[in-house]
Protein backbone atom coordinates (compact mmCIF):
# COMPACT_ATOMS: atom_id res chain seq x y z
CA UNK A 1 0.00 0.00 0.00
CA UNK A 2 1.49 3.36 -0.64
CA UNK A 3 1.66 5.07 2.79
CA UNK A 4 0.90 8.27 0.83
CA UNK A 5 -2.95 6.87 1.68
CA UNK A 6 -2.23 7.08 5.19
CA UNK A 7 -3.33 10.91 5.04
CA UNK A 8 -7.28 10.22 6.02
CA UNK A 9 -9.78 12.12 4.38
CA UNK A 10 -10.62 13.76 7.16
CA UNK A 11 -7.15 15.58 7.37
CA UNK A 12 -7.47 16.36 3.36
CA UNK A 13 -10.79 17.56 4.12
CA UNK A 14 -9.32 20.37 7.06
CA UNK A 15 -6.24 20.97 4.71
CA UNK A 16 -8.74 22.05 2.14
CA UNK A 17 -11.46 24.23 4.14
CA UNK A 18 -8.34 25.56 5.72
CA UNK A 19 -6.68 26.73 2.42
CA UNK A 20 -10.75 27.64 1.56
CA UNK A 21 -10.80 30.22 4.43
CA UNK A 22 -7.81 31.85 3.54
CA UNK A 23 -8.05 32.56 0.29
CA UNK A 24 -12.04 33.92 1.15
CA UNK A 25 -10.05 35.65 3.83
CA UNK A 26 -7.51 37.82 1.65
CA UNK A 27 -5.20 40.47 2.07
CA UNK A 28 -5.75 43.75 3.40
CA UNK A 29 -3.46 46.56 3.91
CA UNK A 30 -2.67 47.67 7.40
CA UNK A 31 -4.05 51.29 7.44
CA UNK A 32 -2.07 53.95 8.07
CA UNK A 33 -3.60 54.61 11.75
CA UNK A 34 -2.44 51.19 12.90
CA UNK A 35 0.68 51.05 11.48
CA UNK A 36 2.77 54.63 11.58
CA UNK A 37 5.35 53.53 9.22
CA UNK A 38 8.72 55.27 8.05
CA UNK A 39 10.17 54.10 4.28
CA UNK A 40 12.28 51.51 4.75
CA UNK A 41 10.16 48.12 5.42
CA UNK A 42 7.33 45.89 4.35
CA UNK A 43 5.99 42.79 5.87
CA UNK A 44 3.28 40.64 4.99
CA UNK A 45 1.25 37.89 7.21
CA UNK A 46 -0.34 35.41 6.18
CA UNK A 47 -1.60 32.07 8.52
CA UNK A 48 -3.18 28.79 8.11
CA UNK A 49 -5.02 28.36 11.84
CA UNK A 50 -6.77 25.16 13.12
CA UNK A 51 -8.18 24.24 16.53
CA UNK A 52 -5.58 25.56 19.11
CA UNK A 53 -2.88 26.30 16.33
CA UNK A 54 -1.62 27.76 13.36
CA UNK A 55 1.24 28.29 10.88
CA UNK A 56 2.26 31.83 9.59
CA UNK A 57 4.47 33.08 7.23
CA UNK A 58 6.09 36.40 6.86
CA UNK A 59 8.05 38.13 3.87
CA UNK A 60 10.16 40.84 4.98
CA UNK A 61 10.96 43.19 2.34
CA UNK A 62 13.07 46.29 2.27
CA UNK A 63 12.68 49.49 0.85
CA UNK A 64 15.01 51.52 2.47
CA UNK A 65 18.77 51.33 1.86
CA UNK A 66 20.57 47.98 1.78
CA UNK A 67 20.64 46.02 5.12
CA UNK A 68 23.38 43.85 6.55
CA UNK A 69 21.44 42.16 9.56
CA UNK A 70 18.06 42.22 10.35
CA UNK A 71 15.59 42.23 13.67
CA UNK A 72 11.99 41.73 13.08
CA UNK A 73 9.57 42.15 16.19
CA UNK A 74 6.52 42.45 16.64
CA UNK A 75 3.86 41.67 19.31
CA UNK A 76 0.56 39.27 20.01
CA UNK A 77 -2.65 40.55 20.83
CA UNK A 78 -3.37 37.22 22.86
CA UNK A 79 -1.32 36.30 26.01
CA UNK A 80 -2.41 32.59 24.56
CA UNK A 81 -0.33 33.03 21.52
CA UNK A 82 2.62 31.41 21.22
CA UNK A 83 5.99 30.37 18.85
CA UNK A 84 6.30 26.93 19.14
CA UNK A 85 8.71 26.38 15.97
CA UNK A 86 10.26 28.20 13.52
CA UNK A 87 11.86 28.36 10.68
CA UNK A 88 15.22 30.63 8.55
CA UNK A 89 15.66 33.01 11.41
CA UNK A 90 16.45 33.14 14.77
CA UNK A 91 12.77 32.79 16.75
CA UNK A 92 12.46 34.59 21.15
CA UNK A 93 9.49 35.13 23.10
CA UNK A 94 9.01 37.61 25.23
CA UNK A 95 5.67 37.56 27.04
CA UNK A 96 3.63 38.54 23.85
CA UNK A 97 6.95 40.14 21.60
CA UNK A 98 7.99 37.83 19.48
CA UNK A 99 11.73 38.34 17.65
CA UNK A 100 13.15 37.50 14.79
CA UNK A 101 16.54 37.85 13.66
CA UNK A 102 18.26 36.85 10.72
CA UNK A 103 20.24 33.96 9.94
CA UNK A 104 23.54 33.02 8.22
CA UNK A 105 21.95 32.78 4.46
CA UNK A 106 19.54 35.32 4.43
CA UNK A 107 20.82 38.64 6.68
CA UNK A 108 21.83 40.48 3.04
CA UNK A 109 18.57 42.37 2.09
CA UNK A 110 19.37 45.16 -0.65
CA UNK A 111 16.38 47.51 -1.90
CA UNK A 112 13.39 45.88 -3.10
CA UNK A 113 14.66 42.31 -1.66
CA UNK A 114 12.82 40.03 -0.02
CA UNK A 115 13.20 37.35 2.43
CA UNK A 116 10.60 34.51 3.71
CA UNK A 117 10.57 33.22 7.29
CA UNK A 118 8.13 31.67 9.21
CA UNK A 119 6.87 29.72 12.29
CA UNK A 120 4.18 27.40 14.04
CA UNK A 121 2.22 28.57 16.80
CA UNK A 122 -0.35 27.50 19.33
CA UNK A 123 -3.49 29.77 20.40
CA UNK A 124 -6.44 29.57 23.46
CA UNK A 125 -9.67 31.79 22.72
CA UNK A 126 -8.79 33.68 20.04
CA UNK A 127 -5.97 34.12 17.33
CA UNK A 128 -5.74 37.65 15.81
CA UNK A 129 -2.90 38.71 13.38
CA UNK A 130 -0.09 41.25 15.02
CA UNK A 131 -1.07 44.74 13.65
CA UNK A 132 1.92 46.23 13.58
CA UNK A 133 5.92 44.82 13.09
CA UNK A 134 9.64 46.58 12.90
CA UNK A 135 12.46 45.76 11.43
CA UNK A 136 15.74 47.46 13.08
CA UNK A 137 13.45 49.42 15.07
CA UNK A 138 12.00 51.35 11.89
CA UNK A 139 8.10 50.44 11.69
CA UNK A 140 6.87 49.18 9.08
CA UNK A 141 3.96 49.61 6.03
CA UNK A 142 2.90 46.19 5.05
CA UNK A 143 -0.14 43.94 4.58
CA UNK A 144 -1.66 41.08 6.45
CA UNK A 145 -4.81 38.60 6.16
CA UNK A 146 -8.09 39.66 8.16
CA UNK A 147 -8.13 37.23 11.09
CA UNK A 148 -9.05 33.58 10.22
CA UNK A 149 -12.46 31.87 11.32
CA UNK A 150 -12.40 30.57 14.04
CA UNK A 151 -14.11 27.11 14.96
CA UNK A 152 -12.06 24.96 12.24
CA UNK A 153 -12.44 21.43 13.38
CA UNK A 154 -9.83 20.44 15.83
CA UNK A 155 -7.60 17.89 13.45
CA UNK A 156 -4.65 19.98 12.11
CA UNK A 157 -3.87 20.11 8.91
CA UNK A 158 -0.78 17.61 8.10
CA UNK A 159 1.08 20.28 6.23
CA UNK A 160 0.38 24.03 5.34
CA UNK A 161 -2.34 24.09 2.13
CA UNK A 162 -1.23 26.04 -0.87
CA UNK A 163 -3.91 28.44 -2.45
CA UNK A 164 -5.98 25.53 -4.14
CA UNK A 165 -4.73 22.51 -3.08
CA UNK A 166 -8.83 20.91 -4.20
CA UNK A 167 -7.56 20.58 -7.81
CA UNK A 168 -4.45 18.26 -6.59
CA UNK A 169 -4.66 14.22 -6.68
CA UNK A 170 -2.80 12.48 -4.16
CA UNK A 171 -0.64 10.83 -6.72
CA UNK A 172 -0.34 12.70 -9.97
CA UNK A 173 0.90 9.37 -11.71
CA UNK A 174 -2.03 6.96 -10.50
CA UNK A 175 -4.48 6.40 -13.53
CA UNK A 176 -3.06 8.78 -15.97
CA UNK A 177 -0.89 8.30 -19.21
CA UNK A 178 2.05 10.13 -19.27
CA UNK A 179 3.35 12.48 -21.75
CA UNK A 180 5.35 11.48 -24.29
CA UNK A 181 8.03 13.77 -25.65
CA UNK A 182 8.11 14.02 -29.86
CA UNK A 183 11.62 15.16 -30.00
CA UNK A 184 13.08 12.82 -27.94
CA UNK A 185 10.47 9.94 -29.90
CA UNK A 186 12.04 10.73 -32.73
CA UNK A 187 15.43 10.40 -31.36
CA UNK A 188 15.28 7.57 -30.06
CA UNK A 189 13.71 6.02 -33.44
CA UNK A 190 16.34 7.05 -35.25
CA UNK A 191 18.39 4.27 -33.53
CA UNK A 192 18.31 0.70 -33.97
CA UNK A 193 15.48 -0.74 -31.83
CA UNK A 194 14.48 2.63 -30.26
CA UNK A 195 11.35 1.92 -31.53
CA UNK A 196 10.77 0.05 -28.62
CA UNK A 197 11.05 2.81 -25.81
CA UNK A 198 10.06 5.61 -28.03
CA UNK A 199 6.50 6.00 -26.45
CA UNK A 200 7.89 6.08 -23.41
CA UNK A 201 6.89 9.34 -21.17
CA UNK A 202 10.47 11.17 -20.03
CA UNK A 203 11.08 14.56 -18.51
CA UNK A 204 11.21 17.57 -20.79
CA UNK A 205 14.59 19.83 -19.56
CA UNK A 206 14.14 23.37 -18.93
CA UNK A 207 18.40 23.71 -18.24
CA UNK A 208 18.12 27.47 -19.71
CA UNK A 209 16.28 30.69 -20.22
CA UNK A 210 16.01 29.84 -23.85
CA UNK A 211 14.47 26.55 -23.30
CA UNK A 212 11.16 28.10 -22.33
CA UNK A 213 10.61 29.28 -25.97
CA UNK A 214 12.79 26.83 -27.80
CA UNK A 215 16.08 26.78 -28.80
CA UNK A 216 15.92 24.94 -32.94
CA UNK A 217 19.95 25.68 -33.11
CA UNK A 218 20.86 24.01 -29.79
CA UNK A 219 22.26 20.61 -29.65
CA UNK A 220 20.47 19.77 -26.36
CA UNK A 221 17.39 21.68 -26.85
CA UNK A 222 15.15 21.32 -29.35
CA UNK A 223 12.91 23.66 -31.02
CA UNK A 224 9.51 23.46 -29.28
CA UNK A 225 9.22 25.53 -25.72
CA UNK A 226 6.89 24.59 -22.70
CA UNK A 227 4.26 25.84 -24.43
CA UNK A 228 4.59 24.15 -27.47
CA UNK A 229 5.02 20.70 -25.21
CA UNK A 230 2.23 21.49 -23.02
CA UNK A 231 -0.15 22.08 -26.13
CA UNK A 232 0.94 18.63 -27.76
CA UNK A 233 0.66 16.57 -24.10
CA UNK A 234 -3.11 18.15 -24.54
CA UNK A 235 -3.49 17.40 -28.30
CA UNK A 236 -1.88 13.67 -27.28
CA UNK A 237 -4.63 13.16 -24.36
CA UNK A 238 -1.63 13.24 -21.57
CA UNK A 239 -3.00 13.22 -18.09
CA UNK A 240 0.26 14.49 -16.75
CA UNK A 241 3.84 16.21 -17.86
CA UNK A 242 6.92 16.08 -16.33
CA UNK A 243 8.75 19.14 -16.41
CA UNK A 244 13.02 19.63 -15.15
CA UNK A 245 13.34 23.12 -13.41
CA UNK A 246 17.04 23.35 -13.63
CA UNK A 247 18.66 26.41 -14.09
CA UNK A 248 19.70 27.77 -10.43
CA UNK A 249 22.85 30.53 -9.91
CA UNK A 250 25.83 29.03 -9.91
CA UNK A 251 24.33 25.91 -11.09
CA UNK A 252 25.99 22.08 -10.00
CA UNK A 253 28.46 23.57 -7.94
CA UNK A 254 30.61 20.35 -8.11
CA UNK A 255 30.68 19.29 -11.57
CA UNK A 256 31.47 21.28 -14.56
CA UNK A 257 29.94 19.58 -17.08
CA UNK A 258 26.12 20.73 -16.22
CA UNK A 259 27.18 24.58 -14.95
CA UNK A 260 24.30 26.56 -16.14
CA UNK A 261 23.91 29.96 -17.58
CA UNK A 262 23.47 31.88 -14.65
CA UNK A 263 26.19 33.16 -12.65
CA UNK A 264 26.41 32.40 -8.68
CA UNK A 265 24.43 35.90 -7.62
CA UNK A 266 22.28 36.24 -10.56
CA UNK A 267 19.40 35.20 -8.26
CA UNK A 268 17.48 37.98 -9.46
CA UNK A 269 17.24 37.02 -13.43
CA UNK A 270 16.52 33.53 -12.35
CA UNK A 271 13.49 34.75 -10.47
CA UNK A 272 12.16 37.55 -13.21
CA UNK A 273 13.53 35.56 -16.52
CA UNK A 274 13.51 32.13 -16.09
CA UNK A 275 10.58 30.77 -12.49
CA UNK A 276 8.45 34.24 -13.71
CA UNK A 277 7.90 33.38 -17.40
CA UNK A 278 7.66 29.67 -16.65
CA UNK A 279 5.27 29.47 -13.83
CA UNK A 280 2.93 31.98 -16.21
CA UNK A 281 2.56 29.65 -18.97
CA UNK A 282 1.78 27.01 -16.59
CA UNK A 283 -0.83 28.98 -14.89
CA UNK A 284 -3.09 28.93 -18.88
CA UNK A 285 -6.26 27.87 -17.86
CA UNK A 286 -6.20 25.98 -20.77
CA UNK A 287 -3.69 23.54 -18.84
CA UNK A 288 -5.77 23.57 -15.84
CA UNK A 289 -6.59 19.94 -16.55
CA UNK A 290 -3.51 18.50 -17.19
CA UNK A 291 -1.13 17.40 -14.28
CA UNK A 292 2.59 19.64 -14.25
CA UNK A 293 4.41 17.62 -12.12
CA UNK A 294 7.84 19.72 -11.76
CA UNK A 295 11.21 18.11 -11.20
CA UNK A 296 12.60 21.32 -9.15
CA UNK A 297 16.62 22.00 -9.22
CA UNK A 298 18.64 18.40 -9.43
CA UNK A 299 21.89 18.25 -8.03
CA UNK A 300 21.98 21.79 -5.92
CA UNK A 301 20.93 21.07 -2.47
CA UNK A 302 22.65 18.27 -1.39
CA UNK A 303 25.97 20.18 -2.11
CA UNK A 304 25.71 22.81 0.38
CA UNK A 305 26.14 19.65 2.96
CA UNK A 306 28.70 17.04 0.99
CA UNK A 307 30.79 19.78 -1.00
CA UNK A 308 31.75 22.79 0.90
CA UNK A 309 34.09 23.64 3.67
CA UNK A 310 35.69 22.02 5.94
CA UNK A 311 34.89 18.65 3.99
CA UNK A 312 37.68 17.30 1.71
CA UNK A 313 35.60 17.02 -1.23
CA UNK A 314 34.48 21.54 -1.01
CA UNK A 315 34.64 23.13 -4.20
CA UNK A 316 34.79 26.87 -3.81
CA UNK A 317 31.65 27.38 -6.25
CA UNK A 318 29.71 25.39 -3.81
CA UNK A 319 31.31 27.41 -0.81
CA UNK A 320 30.05 30.61 -2.66
CA UNK A 321 26.60 29.14 -2.57
CA UNK A 322 26.10 28.30 0.83
CA UNK A 323 27.13 31.80 1.75
CA UNK A 324 25.39 33.48 -0.77
CA UNK A 325 22.08 31.11 0.04
CA UNK A 326 21.11 31.45 -3.66
CA UNK A 327 20.24 27.41 -3.86
CA UNK A 328 18.45 28.12 -1.00
CA UNK A 329 16.54 31.29 -1.79
CA UNK A 330 15.94 29.95 -5.91
CA UNK A 331 14.61 26.22 -4.71
CA UNK A 332 12.00 28.23 -2.02
CA UNK A 333 11.11 30.69 -4.97
CA UNK A 334 10.64 28.27 -7.70
CA UNK A 335 7.91 26.28 -4.78
CA UNK A 336 6.28 29.09 -4.16
CA UNK A 337 5.83 30.65 -7.84
CA UNK A 338 5.15 27.03 -9.01
CA UNK A 339 3.27 25.76 -6.32
CA UNK A 340 0.54 28.38 -6.10
CA UNK A 341 -0.68 26.99 -9.72
CA UNK A 342 -2.98 24.48 -8.50
CA UNK A 343 -2.19 21.36 -11.11
CA UNK A 344 1.47 21.80 -10.53
CA UNK A 345 3.18 18.96 -8.86
CA UNK A 346 6.50 20.11 -6.97
CA UNK A 347 9.16 17.44 -6.51
CA UNK A 348 12.23 18.40 -5.38
CA UNK A 349 15.79 16.28 -6.19
CA UNK A 350 16.76 14.55 -2.95
CA UNK A 351 20.10 13.13 -4.96
CA UNK A 352 20.83 9.44 -4.20
CA UNK A 353 21.91 7.32 -1.99
CA UNK A 354 25.28 7.24 -3.15
CA UNK A 355 25.37 10.60 -1.99
CA UNK A 356 23.23 11.54 0.83
CA UNK A 357 22.99 8.24 2.57
CA UNK A 358 25.84 8.33 5.01
CA UNK A 359 24.78 9.38 8.29
CA UNK A 360 26.77 13.04 8.33
CA UNK A 361 24.89 13.75 4.95
CA UNK A 362 21.50 12.18 5.81
CA UNK A 363 19.87 14.21 8.14
CA UNK A 364 21.55 17.50 7.54
CA UNK A 365 20.48 16.93 3.87
CA UNK A 366 16.89 16.60 4.95
CA UNK A 367 17.16 19.79 7.03
CA UNK A 368 18.48 21.88 4.07
CA UNK A 369 15.04 20.70 1.86
CA UNK A 370 13.44 21.99 4.81
CA UNK A 371 14.28 24.96 4.70
CA UNK A 372 14.48 25.68 1.22
CA UNK A 373 10.72 24.65 1.07
CA UNK A 374 9.99 27.38 3.33
CA UNK A 375 12.42 30.35 2.17
CA UNK A 376 11.41 33.11 0.04
CA UNK A 377 8.05 33.11 1.05
CA UNK A 378 7.28 29.25 0.94
CA UNK A 379 5.94 26.84 2.83
CA UNK A 380 6.53 22.84 3.10
CA UNK A 381 2.81 22.75 1.46
CA UNK A 382 4.01 23.65 -2.09
CA UNK A 383 6.19 20.16 -1.91
CA UNK A 384 4.48 17.05 -3.09
CA UNK A 385 7.25 14.97 -2.91
CA UNK A 386 10.87 14.37 -3.72
CA UNK A 387 12.94 12.49 -6.63
CA UNK A 388 15.49 9.97 -5.77
CA UNK A 389 18.62 9.01 -8.68
CA UNK A 390 17.72 11.82 -11.10
CA UNK A 391 20.00 11.22 -14.24
CA UNK A 392 22.08 8.97 -12.20
CA UNK A 393 22.52 5.15 -12.25
CA UNK A 394 22.28 4.00 -8.73
CA UNK A 395 19.84 0.57 -8.62
CA UNK A 396 15.98 0.73 -7.67
CA UNK A 397 16.61 -2.66 -5.62
CA UNK A 398 19.47 -4.95 -4.88
CA UNK A 399 18.48 -8.24 -4.77
CA UNK A 400 21.02 -10.10 -3.61
CA UNK A 401 22.80 -7.16 -1.16
CA UNK A 402 21.30 -5.90 2.29
CA UNK A 403 23.26 -3.72 4.32
CA UNK A 404 25.25 -5.32 7.33
CA UNK A 405 27.49 -4.24 10.26
CA UNK A 406 29.98 -6.24 8.58
CA UNK A 407 29.40 -5.78 4.90
CA UNK A 408 29.22 -2.01 5.79
CA UNK A 409 33.14 -2.10 6.35
CA UNK A 410 33.67 -3.00 2.48
CA UNK A 411 35.06 -0.27 -0.28
CA UNK A 412 31.58 -0.15 -2.00
CA UNK A 413 29.44 0.36 0.74
CA UNK A 414 32.06 2.23 2.67
CA UNK A 415 29.70 2.75 6.26
CA UNK A 416 26.62 3.77 3.94
CA UNK A 417 23.43 2.58 5.61
CA UNK A 418 21.49 1.89 2.06
CA UNK A 419 23.02 0.26 -1.25
CA UNK A 420 19.98 1.06 -3.19
CA UNK A 421 17.09 3.87 -4.19
CA UNK A 422 14.13 2.24 -3.27
CA UNK A 423 14.93 1.88 0.94
CA UNK A 424 16.86 5.15 0.82
CA UNK A 425 13.72 6.85 -0.74
CA UNK A 426 11.59 5.04 1.80
CA UNK A 427 13.42 5.80 5.00
CA UNK A 428 14.17 9.47 3.36
CA UNK A 429 10.85 10.06 3.55
CA UNK A 430 9.87 8.94 7.04
CA UNK A 431 13.02 11.61 7.91
CA UNK A 432 11.60 14.18 5.75
CA UNK A 433 7.99 14.06 7.39
CA UNK A 434 10.06 14.40 10.59
CA UNK A 435 11.50 17.68 9.37
CA UNK A 436 7.98 18.88 9.68
CA UNK A 437 6.70 17.92 5.60
CA UNK A 438 3.47 16.65 5.04
CA UNK A 439 2.77 13.04 5.51
CA UNK A 440 1.21 12.77 2.41
CA UNK A 441 4.28 13.54 0.24
CA UNK A 442 5.27 10.50 -2.10
CA UNK A 443 8.91 9.79 -3.71
CA UNK A 444 9.77 9.37 -7.09
CA UNK A 445 12.83 7.02 -8.37
CA UNK A 446 14.35 7.89 -11.75
CA UNK A 447 14.84 3.94 -13.25
CA UNK A 448 15.78 5.38 -16.82
CA UNK A 449 19.42 3.71 -16.48
CA UNK A 450 19.96 2.12 -13.89
CA UNK A 451 18.79 -1.56 -15.34
CA UNK A 452 22.41 -2.90 -14.95
CA UNK A 453 21.30 -6.10 -16.97
CA UNK A 454 23.69 -7.87 -19.21
CA UNK A 455 25.91 -10.75 -19.13
CA UNK A 456 27.43 -9.08 -16.10
CA UNK A 457 24.61 -9.18 -13.76
CA UNK A 458 24.47 -11.56 -10.97
CA UNK A 459 22.05 -14.43 -10.60
CA UNK A 460 22.30 -14.66 -6.78
CA UNK A 461 24.46 -13.35 -3.72
CA UNK A 462 27.93 -14.55 -3.16
CA UNK A 463 28.21 -15.79 0.35
CA UNK A 464 32.10 -17.03 0.66
CA UNK A 465 35.53 -14.79 0.49
CA UNK A 466 36.38 -11.63 1.37
CA UNK A 467 33.57 -8.97 2.47
CA UNK A 468 34.62 -6.91 -0.43
CA UNK A 469 34.08 -9.80 -2.59
CA UNK A 470 30.98 -11.03 -1.38
CA UNK A 471 29.96 -7.50 -1.75
CA UNK A 472 31.14 -7.16 -5.29
CA UNK A 473 29.78 -10.30 -6.39
CA UNK A 474 26.50 -9.76 -5.05
CA UNK A 475 25.59 -6.42 -6.18
CA UNK A 476 23.85 -5.42 -9.14
CA UNK A 477 25.27 -2.15 -9.68
CA UNK A 478 28.21 -2.68 -12.17
CA UNK A 479 30.23 0.85 -11.54
CA UNK A 480 33.65 1.20 -10.24
CA UNK A 481 32.37 3.77 -7.54
CA UNK A 482 29.14 5.02 -5.91
CA UNK A 483 30.34 8.50 -6.66
CA UNK A 484 30.97 7.44 -10.44
CA UNK A 485 27.69 9.94 -12.39
CA UNK A 486 28.59 10.58 -15.77
CA UNK A 487 27.76 8.49 -18.76
CA UNK A 488 28.50 5.16 -16.89
CA UNK A 489 29.61 2.10 -18.80
CA UNK A 490 27.58 -1.36 -18.48
CA UNK A 491 24.29 0.75 -17.71
CA UNK A 492 20.74 -0.13 -18.92
CA UNK A 493 17.70 0.59 -18.95
CA UNK A 494 15.83 0.20 -15.53
CA UNK A 495 12.21 -0.64 -14.46
CA UNK A 496 9.79 1.30 -16.87
CA UNK A 497 7.70 3.74 -15.32
CA UNK A 498 4.64 3.05 -13.58
CA UNK A 499 2.82 4.55 -10.63
CA UNK A 500 2.66 3.16 -6.80
CA UNK A 501 5.12 1.03 -7.48
CA UNK A 502 5.99 -0.09 -3.39
CA UNK A 503 5.03 1.72 -0.42
CA UNK A 504 5.41 5.63 0.31
CA UNK A 505 7.04 5.74 -3.60
CA UNK A 506 4.56 7.49 -6.43
CA UNK A 507 6.27 6.44 -9.45
CA UNK A 508 9.03 4.84 -11.05
CA UNK A 509 10.11 7.91 -13.67
CA UNK A 510 12.38 8.13 -16.68
CA UNK A 511 13.07 11.76 -15.82
CA UNK A 512 16.42 12.04 -17.69
CA UNK A 513 16.01 10.63 -21.44
CA UNK A 514 18.16 7.60 -22.08
CA UNK A 515 20.15 8.55 -24.71
CA UNK A 516 20.93 12.02 -23.52
CA UNK A 517 24.43 12.68 -22.73
CA UNK A 518 25.54 13.66 -18.77
CA UNK A 519 28.90 15.31 -20.42
CA UNK A 520 31.42 15.40 -22.94
CA UNK A 521 34.64 12.93 -22.68
CA UNK A 522 36.63 15.99 -23.82
CA UNK A 523 36.23 19.48 -23.55
CA UNK A 524 33.96 20.74 -26.45
CA UNK A 525 33.47 24.58 -26.85
CA UNK A 526 29.43 25.55 -26.49
CA UNK A 527 27.17 28.76 -25.83
CA UNK A 528 25.28 27.14 -23.41
CA UNK A 529 27.79 27.21 -20.34
CA UNK A 530 28.18 23.71 -20.60
CA UNK A 531 32.01 23.19 -19.01
CA UNK A 532 34.04 19.71 -19.32
CA UNK A 533 34.21 17.88 -16.11
CA UNK A 534 36.97 15.24 -16.32
CA UNK A 535 34.52 12.81 -14.61
CA UNK A 536 33.13 12.74 -18.23
CA UNK A 537 36.77 11.69 -19.15
CA UNK A 538 37.27 7.25 -20.00
CA UNK A 539 41.20 8.12 -18.93
CA UNK A 540 40.49 10.00 -15.71
CA UNK A 541 41.70 8.46 -12.80
CA UNK A 542 39.58 10.46 -10.57
CA UNK A 543 39.50 12.71 -7.02
CA UNK A 544 38.08 12.89 -3.33
CA UNK A 545 34.47 12.45 -4.58
CA UNK A 546 35.40 9.01 -5.71
CA UNK A 547 37.80 8.02 -3.97
CA UNK A 548 40.37 8.72 -6.89
CA UNK A 549 39.05 5.61 -9.54
CA UNK A 550 38.35 5.49 -12.75
CA UNK A 551 35.87 7.57 -14.04
CA UNK A 552 33.70 4.82 -15.74
CA UNK A 553 32.83 6.98 -18.39
CA UNK A 554 32.27 6.12 -21.96
CA UNK A 555 33.85 7.68 -24.85
CA UNK A 556 32.66 9.59 -27.73
CA UNK A 557 30.04 11.62 -25.46
CA UNK A 558 28.99 14.65 -26.67
CA UNK A 559 27.97 17.97 -23.92
CA UNK A 560 25.14 17.54 -21.86
CA UNK A 561 21.95 16.89 -22.67
CA UNK A 562 22.87 16.23 -26.85
CA UNK A 563 22.41 13.12 -28.20
CA UNK A 564 24.32 10.14 -27.54
CA UNK A 565 23.29 7.66 -29.75
CA UNK A 566 25.84 4.40 -29.02
CA UNK A 567 24.60 5.36 -25.40
CA UNK A 568 20.87 4.46 -25.91
CA UNK A 569 22.34 1.16 -28.11
CA UNK A 570 24.12 -0.10 -24.71
CA UNK A 571 21.51 1.18 -22.33
CA UNK A 572 18.62 -1.28 -24.38
CA UNK A 573 21.55 -4.09 -24.71
CA UNK A 574 21.63 -3.75 -20.94
CA UNK A 575 18.34 -3.19 -19.86
CA UNK A 576 16.59 -4.72 -16.66
CA UNK A 577 14.03 -5.79 -17.47
CA UNK A 578 14.65 -6.53 -21.05
CA UNK A 579 12.97 -5.41 -24.10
Amino acid sequence: MNLRSRLSVRQKAVAVAGASALVAAGLVTIPASVAQAAPGCSVTYSTNQWQGGFSANITIRNVGDAINGWTLRFSFADANQRVTQGWSANWTQSGTQVTATNVSWNGNLATGASTGIGFNGSWNGSNPAPTSFSVNGTACNGTTPTDPPTGNPTNPPTGNPTSNPAARVDNPYAGASGYVNPEWKAKAESVSGGNRISNTPTGVWLDRIAAIEGTPDSSSNGPMGLRDHLDEALAQGAGYIQVVIYNLPGRDCAALASNGELKADELPKYKTEYIDPIAAIMADSKYSSLRIITIIEIDSLPNLVTNVAPRETATAQCDTMKANGNYVKGVGYALAKLGAVPNVYNYIDAGHHGWIGWDDNFRASAQIFAEAARAEGSTQANVHGFIANTANYSATLEPYLNVTEQNRLSKWIDYNRYVDEQRFAQALRTELVSQGFSSGIGMLIDTSRNGWGGSDRPTGPVTSGTVDEQVDGSRIDQRIHLGNWCNQSGAGLGERPRAAPASGIDAYVWIKPPGESDGSSTEIENDEGKGFDRMCDPTYTGNPRNQNNMSGALSGAPISGAWFPAQLTELMQNAYPAL
